[in-house]
């Protein structure tokens, strides 16, 4: 069953499975701003804080990126995906202009397979194919340790329990 999550206000469907803390990681294929793939193993044996937002060129997802870009700089063990379905080229231009360089951004618009597997692939309305602001935490052995699908689109995450949970 998918999670719940509303955009200012109004449902939105998702499309895939709502995980929880427990699961293993779906496998997945995104491509970084350099057009270069990445995948769940790309990073294999560390914590990961995957951010799902909706776009970079919104002000929350601006934000919450760069919120966690700081966390991510001021602690080198992190290891932060912001993954997106905008296009590779708007990630690295936006990446350049923000001074980001220590999340990786990730883009889902080949396939939106990550999307679909962690579901959190909107399905119709105006953001149809865009993805819900979600963040996972996936641990050393692929297990998902921390889960938030923010209820609100609109709103930030949980950055410290996302970042406690990279950390425990």
């Amino acid at each position: 069953m998918p999670a719940s999550v509303t955009f200012k206000g109004d449902p939105v469907t998702l499309s895939g499975p709502e995980l929880k803390v427990g699961d293993k990681a779906p496998d997945f294929t995104l491509q970084a701003a350099d057009l270069s793939d990445v995948t769940l193993s790309t990073d294999a044996g560390k914590s990961r804080i995957v951010a799902v937002v909706p776009s970079l060129d919104t002000s929350v997802c601006s934000k919450e990126t760069k919120t966690f870009n700081d966390a991510a700089k001021s602690d080198s063990g992190l290891t932060i995906y912001s993954v997106s379905a905008d296009l590779p080229f708007a990630l690295k231009r936006w990446c350049a202009a923000e001074g980001v360089e220590s999340v990786k951004a990730l883009s889902d618009h080949r396939t939106a397979g990550f999307g679909e597997a962690y579901g959190v692939k909107i399905s119709g309305g105006p953001l149809d194919r865009v993805l819900c602001r979600a963040v996972f935490v996936i641990g050393p052995d692929d297990t998902l340790k921390h889960v938030e699908y923010c209820s609100e689109i609109a709103e930030e995450p949980n950055y410290d329990a996302a970042i406690a949970a990279a950390k425990g």
